[in-house]
C-alpha cells in the first residue's frame, strides 16, 4: 500500500466483508423470521457485500495505477450507489414492520426521491469538477459543491429517522431499537463524511449497524414465536379444563339415575323399549368418555349421533311432552366434541317449562358461503327468562372452544315467536394460528 490510510481502509473493508458475508449466511441458515424479513436482509447483506468487493478493486486500482480515469469514476459512482441503496430499502422495512403499505407510503415516495436526485447527481459529478475530481496520477479530491452531492442521501436517512421516532408506538421495542442502531450511525457518518474524509468508517457502521439490527429483528422473531407457542399451549390447556368441567356437567348423578331408573321400569312394562333406552344410553356414555380423549374437531356425523342417542333417552323419559324436529341438509364438515349435544342438553333443562305443553326442539344444518351452521331452536322460556347463570356458563365454554378450535362462533337469539335459538357457525377453513403452527 502506498500509505497508512491504504492500509487501515483495505482492513476496514475486508472487516466489512466478512461480516457481511456472516450476514448472508445466518439469514441462510437461520429460522424464526419472517418471508419479508428475510428477502430484505438477505439483499441489504447482498449489497454490502458488492460494496465491499467494489471497495477492494478501488484499493487495487489506486495502488497499481493502471486503470484510467473514467474507469476509476464508474467505480465510484457505482460504490456511491450502493453505499446509499440501503436508506431507501429501511424505509421500506419500516413501513412493513409497522404495518403501513409500502407502496402507498409517502414517506418512502420522499425518501425514494431524494435517492433518484443522489443517483443523477452521481451521474454527473465525473463531468462536473465542483464535485470532486480525480488527477491523472490518481489522487482524488473534493469540489466545494461536495457537501451539495451527499445532500439528497442525508436528507433521506434524516427523514427515515424522524419516521422510526414518530411511529415507535407501533414498533416493538427490539424492532424500534434495531432501527435506530441502524440509521442513527449511517447518518451521522454520513453528515461527518460532508466535511471530513471518513469514507472507510462509513462502511464498517453500515455493516456492523446491520448486523447488530439483523440480531434484534431475529431475537424479536424468536421471542415472538416462543409468544405464539406458549399461548396455543395455554389455549390447549384451556380446551382440555373446559372438555373436563363440561364432562363434569354431561355426567349429572341424577340424569344417570333417573335413566336407570327409567330403563328398570320399563323391563317390565316395555321390554323392547328397554333394550332400545340401553343401547342409546351406552352409546351416549361412549361418546361422552370419547370426547374426553379428543382435542380435535371430529366429524359433524359422530356429533349428531351422540345428540340423537342423548335425545332418545330423554324422550323415554319424557315421552309425548318432547318433540324433536331434525333437518339435517348437510354433513361434511367438523366441530369441537360436545359443540351440538350439550346445546340441545342445555336447552332441555334451562327451557322447557313443563306446564307449557309440549316441548320442542328443532335442529337444522346448512352449508354457506364461508362455511357451516348448525341451528338449534326451541319453543321454550327464553334464555332471557332463565334465572340461572349456568346455561349462560355451558354455552360460553362450547363459544370458547369454537373460537379456539376452529374458529367458529356461537350467537344466541330469542325466538320469532319465543324460544331460544342458537346459531353455531363453523368456517371451511381453519386459520394457521388456530392449528398449531407458526
Amino acid at each position: 500500500m502506498k500509505n497508512w490510510v491504504d492500509l487501515f481502509y483495505f482492513f476496514m473493508i475486508g472487516a466489512s466483508l466478512m461480516l457481511s458475508m456472516q450476514g448472508l449466511w445466518f439469514t441462510a441458515i437461520m429460522p424464526g423470521i419472517d418471508r419479508w424479513s428475510m428477502r430484505f436482509f438477505r439483499i441489504l447483506f447482498v449489497v454490502l457485500i458488492l460494496l465491499c468487493l467494489l471497495g477492494f478493486i478501488e484499493t487495487v486500482m489506486n495502488y497499481f495505477n493502471i486503470v484510467p480515469v473514467a474507469g476509476v469514476h464508474f467505480v465510484m459512482s457505482l460504490e456511491s450507489v450502493l453505499l446509499s441503496l440501503p436508506i431507501p430499502m429501511m424505509t421500506a422495512y419500516l413501513l412493513h414492520c409497522c404495518g403501513e403499505s409500502v407502496r402507498n407510503g409517502k414517506i418512502l415516495h420522499i425518501a425514494s426521491g431524494l435517492w433518484i436526485v443522489f443517483l443523477v447527481m452521481i451521474a454527473i459529478a465525473p463531468f462536473i469538477n465542483s464535485f470532486y475530481y480525480i488527477t491523472p496520477d490518481m489522487n482524488y479530491y473534493r469540489g466545494p459543491w461536495y457537501p451539495l452531492l451527499l445532500t439528497p442521501v442525508n436528507g433521506a436517512s434524516l427523514i427515515t429517522l424522524i419516521a422510526v421516532i414518530r411511529r415507535r408506538r407501533l414498533l416493538s421495542r427490539k424492532e424500534y431499537q434495531s432501527f435506530l442502531i441502524a440509521l442513527i450511525p449511517t447518518t451521522i457518518a454520513l453528515f461527518v463524511q460532508m466535511f471530513i474524509e471518513i469514507y472507510p468508517l462509513i462502511d464498517i457502521s453500515i455493516v456492523f449497524s446491520v448486523m447488530v439490527m439483523y440480531s434484534l429483528i431475529l431475537s424479536d422473531h424468536i421471542e415472538r414465536d416462543l409468544g405464539r407457542q406458549r399461548e396455543i399451549a395455554r389455549q390447549q390447556q384451556e380446551i382440555a379444563n373446559q372438555r373436563t368441567s363440561i364432562m363434569v356437567l354431561q355426567m349429572r348423578p341424577h340424569f344417570i339415575y333417573n335413566t336407570m331408573t327409567s330403563i328398570y321400569c320399563l323391563c317390565k312394562q316395555n321390554p323392547d323399549l328397554a333394550q332400545r333406552v340401553t343401547l342409546d344410553f351406552t352409546t351416549y356414555l361412549r361418546k361422552n368418555f370419547t370426547a374426553i380423549a379428543s382435542s380435535e374437531p371430529i366429524p359433524f356425523s359422530s356429533e349428531l349421533e351422540h345428540t340423537r342417542a342423548y335425545l332418545a333417552v330423554e324422550q323415554a323419559s319424557y315421552e309425548d311432552s318432547l318433540s324433536i324436529d331434525y333437518d339435517i341438509q348437510y354433513t361434511c364438515f367438523r366441530v369441537p366434541p360436545l359443540t351440538l349435544q350439550p346445546i340441545v342438553e342445555n336447552s332441555i333443562k334451562h327451557g322447557r317449562n313443563p306446564y307449557a305443553g309440549v316441548f320442542r326442539i328443532s335442529i337444522q344444518t346448512k352449508k354457506t358461503e364461508s362455511g357451516s351452521e348448525i341451528i338449534v331452536s326451541d319453543n321454550g322460556r327464553g334464555f332471557e327468562h332463565v334465572d340461572d347463570s349456568k346455561p349462560h356458563i355451558a354455552l360460553k365454554n362450547i363459544q370458547q372452544r369454537l373460537e379456539i378450535i376452529c374458529g367458529g362462533c356461537l350467537m344466541i337469539a330469542s325466538g320469532e315467536g319465543g324460544g331460544t335459538v342458537v346459531t353455531v357457525t363453523v368456517p371451511d377453513k381453519i386459520p394457521i394460528s388456530l392449528s398449531g403452527k407458526s
